[in-house]
């Protein structure tokens, strides 16, 4: 027996509740990890909310490190005592240990820890097809990124400083602001007493940006569209203040604009594209040029305290749960 997160029903963080579970040994394909930090990402808070419908009873939580305890028959690139990381499969990682299927498992550079390691899976893997993919950057673009000192947005901010890209970055506060002026965003925009399109034009001389990266949605659609440049794209890849619903008619109003609502999914997959994203992102942070440590860890049976911290926005950078 192991314990892990568990819930029963949609609803606030209240409804998170630890219990013990059953952890069998790992059948064809599988391996046994035992977990040393999990990371608490807003798309748990989604799929606790039901915004995202999971059946139910069920664990949550799709991101986390560990090490190989077990290995199931037909498994051969990955041995016991393995230090790994995994951020697709099916939810559960709120939990002391799990049987997992092995083709999503990372293997973990020696010289990376496994409480950096925790913060960079979901977090950094989500920058990667952001600037390498949805939107490829090249280096020399200025660009507006929404909620630029979340867990993301700090990778996002060193990621761009590395390819010579100037990042716009919006945050809520004057602290939040300097943290992320301090892993390498350029301007930062304050919602709280700033119009975010109006700084856009003045920090761009009017043009706009080629790319807004939003992931909060529905509260800043509006400005994202104002700050794009004709024919410029919107990657909607979030939606914490609520979906984005648009008429396309307005996106020809805007410019032309394009809009892409990613999921991380379809940029992945094969497991050898994984794995050369993960090495991407491994070679940024063993060369020094991202540095990525948790902000704030919580133990694992107070991940609803976690979740209200998340939710209130009382957090910076990146939150783990120590089983």
């Amino acid at each position: 027996m192991t314990q892990a997160i568990r819930f029963h029903e949609t609803g606030s963080a209240q409804v998170l509740k630890l219990e013990d579970v059953e952890v069998g040994e790992p059948g064809p394909g599988q391996a046994r990890v035992r977990h040393s930090y999990i990371a608490v990402n807003f798309i748990d808070i989604y799929f606790r909310t039901g915004r995202y419908p999971l059946a139910l009873p069920s664990g949550l939580g799709s991101d986390a490190v560990g090490v190989v305890e077990a290995v199931g028959p037909g498994v051969t690139d990955l041995r016991v005592g393995d230090r790994v990381g995994y951020l697709i499969g099916p939810q559960g990682a709120y939990s002391q240990a799990r049987v997992m299927p092995a083709e999503v498992l990372i293997p973990l550079p020696g010289g990376i820890s496994d409480r950096s390691a925790a913060t960079l899976m979901m977090k950094g893997m989500t920058v990667q097809y952001l600037f390498r993919q949805v939107y490829p950057l090249k280096g020399g673009e200025t660009i507006l990124y929404h909620a630029a000192a979340g867990g993301v947005g700090l990778i996002a901010c060193q990621w761009a400083r590395a390819m010579g890209v100037t990042m716009i970055g919006t945050v809520s506060t004057d602290e939040k602001a300097a943290i992320a002026k301090a892993n390498g965003c350029t301007h930062t925009i304050v919602t709280s007493r700033e119009n975010i399109a109006q700084r856009v034009r003045e920090l761009t001389d009017g043009k706009g940006v080629p790319v807004v990266y939003d992931s909060v949605g529905k509260d800043t659609l509006e400005a994202s569209l104002d700050s794009l440049q004709p024919r410029g794209s919107l990657v909607s890849n979030g939606t914490s203040s609520g979906p984005v619903v648009i008429d396309t008619r307005l996106l020809a109003a805007k410019g032309s604009i394009w809009l892409t609502r990613p999921t991380m999914m379809h940029y992945i997959q094969p497991r050898a594209h994984m794995l050369e994203m993960a090495r991407e992102l491994f070679d940024h942070v063993l060369a020094g040029r991202i540095v990525s440590e948790p902000q704030q860890s919580f133990a694992l049976a107070d991940a609803a305290e976690a979740h209200r911290a998340l939710e209130g926005r009382k957090t910076t950078g990146a939150t783990v749960l120590v089983p």
